[in-house]
């Protein structure tokens, strides 16, 4: 269904990119959603919460821990 009838972005395309990681204002500036009369904002929202809500915690959270790759610094100082 299209949502923002101004950009013609659809429920679908919303959705898509909230479970890519986006938020509301990164919709607004990769979509124009809710961006031209506002028409489209209080649904688009209701669809970003929907989508936020149905993410399981568990992919949100790394099952292993971030290793980091050690740096060597060498002196450069002469006496």
């Amino acid at each position: 269904m299209i949502v923002c009838v101004c950009n013609r972005v659809s429920d679908r395309e919303i959705a898509r990119h909230v479970h890519a990681g986006m938020d509301f204002s990164d919709l607004q500036l990769e979509l124009g959603v809710a961006t031209q009369c506002g028409n489209c904002e209080s649904c688009a929202r209701e669809i970003v919460d929907q989508c936020c809500a149905s993410r399981p915690v568990a992919a949100l959270q790394s099952s292993q821990p971030a290793v980091g790759r050690p740096i060597w610094i060498s002196s450069t100082a002469s006496a």
